[in-house]
């Protein structure tokens, strides 16, 4: 009956980790400046590890979060949910120097585009360049 009991345990875990598993978790894939890439779950603190190639990354980053799960699953620690895109409205005020607001005005009239889209090409093009992603 013991021996039941393990293999029902291992089951459950089992299924627990496929949950997770199949879920959206950001994972962010950044080069490494001594060479390689080094790859991370945003949502699982500590869950990283870094390989020479993207693709070689791609397995390990699997792995790590696999590994990731199941000792948080053994020790009953909270497991993060993924952040969804229903948390984010696309909209959120900004503050910033009356002169930074200036010249950004400028900029878009001069481009002949509004200050949002100016602003947004201008966020995007930074994430781009922060991160390889």
């Amino acid at each position: 009956m013991l021996d039941l009991l393990s293999v029902c345990e291992g089951d459950d875990m089992k299924r627990d980790i496929a949950y997770y598993m199949a879920l959206p978790y950001r994972e962010i894939i950044e080069a490494d400046a001594a060479g390689g890439y080094v790859g991370y779950v945003a949502e699982l603190k500590g869950c990283i590890t870094q390989a020479e190639t993207k693709a070689e990354l791609l397995d390990l980053l699997e792995d790590a979060k696999r590994c990731w799960l199941e000792a948080a699953l053994e020790e009953g620690l909270t497991i993060p949910k993924p952040q969804s895109e229903e948390n984010f409205s696309g909209k959120f005020n900004l503050r910033l120097p009356k002169s930074l607001h200036r010249e950004l005005a400028l900029s878009a009239k001069a481009e002949g585009v509004s200050l949002n889209q100016l602003a947004v090409c201008l966020i995007a093009s930074g994430l781009k360049t922060s991160a390889v992603r």
